[in-house]
């Protein structure tokens, strides 16, 4: 089991990104959280196994459809508990 904490640079709000990001992250069975961050970038807090939250980082700098990632940044936290994957509100 690992967490890490995610931040995706480019045109990820206002294109689904975060409920694109809900049913990829709960298919692979992981549990977190995805919010907007006011500075126009998305923030996620992926908690699970290693192998499926490498694949959710590889999805999300693929991003939905209608997206354009310009920048993924992973940063290692300790892993907490957490039901479900869900949306937070925007910070």
């Amino acid at each position: 089991m690992i967490a890490r904490n995610i931040r995706v640079v480019g045109k990820v709000q206002g294109v689904w990104f975060r409920d694109w990001t809900i049913e990829v992250a709960r298919a692979l069975e992981i549990s977190g959280w995805v919010r907007n961050r006011r500075d126009g970038s998305v923030e996620v807090r992926a908690v699970g196994d290693a192998t499926a939250v490498q694949r959710l980082i590889e999805r999300l700098h693929e991003g939905s459809p209608p997206s354009r990632v310009e920048s993924v940044v992973v940063q290692e936290i300790a892993v907490d508990e957490i039901e479900g994957f869900t949306r937070r509100p925007t910070v």
